[in-house]
């Protein structure tokens, strides 16, 4: 990694080793709890620890993207150098069909449909006329539309599973429920035991799109990106539903989030207003059977993983771990935390800590994202629309306690 990424690293440790030392003041202070003044100060460096790991991680993804541009480049120095059948002219040929107008969709999809993240951006290498939208359109117009929902939907980027299908019909993934039971027989008796069952789990395609117009003036005369914002926030709205659904989806008319449909492994005492305790986390960590505990995480809010880190075990020692390398996560009781801005936060009858295997949540997406371009839909009033529209469910696909959540008492 980069000698800056490096220096974020220990930016981020200075931060943990900051909120420490506030909590080691009350804590040599006869335990007390911490003062208005020292709260604020934790936060900020609670704060300063999530702000700094996102960009750890973000950098991170890009020199790995880099990486692998450059892999590519280096396998196609065999291909012809020019001409239609080129690599170049192909995808020349597309973006200025799309940019001229001459077609008015450009859909790209991950090219291995057994994984979401194997997605190839295609790039024009060279830039169109100004009048085909060489000015305007930037060239990586899908490929940021596709990272944005990636880094917003915590599911997908954490260990779902994740299929990919070229059409919306009711996807089934056939499950055990039980694997029945052998008995012990006498010798020249009937043998017995239980036959094992079975289920199914049903992913359908449920839409999410967003339609933006913009005026030809601005697209012809902006002397900003104004594009180039229209893919980030599309593809933030985009990613921001789509995960928030992942998380908490009722099923009605929307996926099933994980927490809708993760049994509680451990519930709080009463009169904690739902917040985990050190002996909490190692029951619910520990509710999870060894054969998914293995590729266990855990999943929380960034508030809660804020309280979290304050907990010590029986040696003085805070369980929380932060990671000191960049690209890896921080550990706690020895596993990867991953936070997501969905969960719910500590409370009564809340659940908002998960552990568990998170590969049991399978994530169904409908022939990837599409984008597309219209100059003829507001004609009368000159704007040109822009829509982006993903397909796409969610279920638990493991309902047998691959996951558990921790959840608040009633009272």
């Amino acid at each position: 990694m980069s000698k800056y990424t490096d220096g974020l690293v220990v930016e981020r440790n200075k931060a943990w080793h900051e909120a420490k030392a506030i909590l080691a003041v009350a804590e040599t202070d006869g335990n007390r709890s911490l003062t208005a003044e020292e709260n604020e100060k934790y936060d900020r460096a609670s704060e300063a620890m999530r702000s700094l790991k996102e960009q750890i991680d973000k950098f991170v993804a890009d020199e790995v993207a880099s990486r692998g541009l450059e892999d590519t480049l280096a396998e196609l120095r065999n291909a012809p150098a020019t001409g239609p059948n080129s690599l170049e002219g192909k995808i020349e040929g597309e973006l200025r069909s799309f940019f001229k107008r001459e077609t008015h969709e450009c859909e790209f999809a991950p090219s291995d449909k057994r994984e979401m993240h194997s997605i190839i951006e295609r790039r024009g290498l060279t830039v169109g006329t100004a009048g085909a939208g060489g000015n305007t359109v930037p060239q990586s117009f899908y490929g940021r539309l596709w990272e944005h929902l990636i880094e917003t939907a915590t599911l997908p980027g954490q260990g779902a599973t994740i299929f990919t299908t070229d059409s919306g019909e009711n996807f089934t993934i056939p499950v055990t429920l039980t694997h029945g039971a052998a008995e012990q027989g006498a010798e020249a008796t009937e043998m017995g035991g239980t036959d094992p069952t079975f289920g199914k789990r049903t992913l359908g395609a449920y839409k999410f799109d967003q339609l933006i117009l913009l005026s030809r003036e601005l697209v012809d005369d902006t002397g900003v990106d104004i594009l180039g914002y229209v893919a980030r926030a599309v593809g933030r709205n985009l990613g921001n539903l789509f995960g928030q659904r992942l998380i908490s989806g009722t099923g009605t008319n929307q996926p099933t989030g994980l927490f809708t449909t993760a049994a509680t492994g451990v519930t709080s005492a009463t009169g904690v207003a739902g917040v985990p305790t050190f002996d909490n986390l190692i029951d619910l960590q520990y509710s999870v059977i060894a054969p998914y505990r293995a590729n266990g995480k855990w999943l929380m809010k960034d508030t809660t993983a804020a309280t979290v880190r304050k907990i010590k075990d029986t040696t003085g020692q805070y369980i929380w771990q932060p990671a000191v390398i960049a690209g890896q996560p921080d550990l706690l009781l020895g596993k990867p935390v991953a936070t997501d801005p969905y969960i719910d936060a500590t409370g009564i009858n809340k659940k908002s800590v998960l552990f568990g295997d998170l590969s049991a949540y399978a994530v169904r997406v409908v022939n990837g994202l599409r984008f597309e371009r219209s100059d003829d839909y507001k004609f009368g009033s000159d704007q040109i629309a822009f829509r982006a529209v993903l397909r796409g469910d969610g279920l638990l696909i493991d309902q047998t306690g691959a996951v558990k959540t921790f959840t608040g008492a009633a009272s």
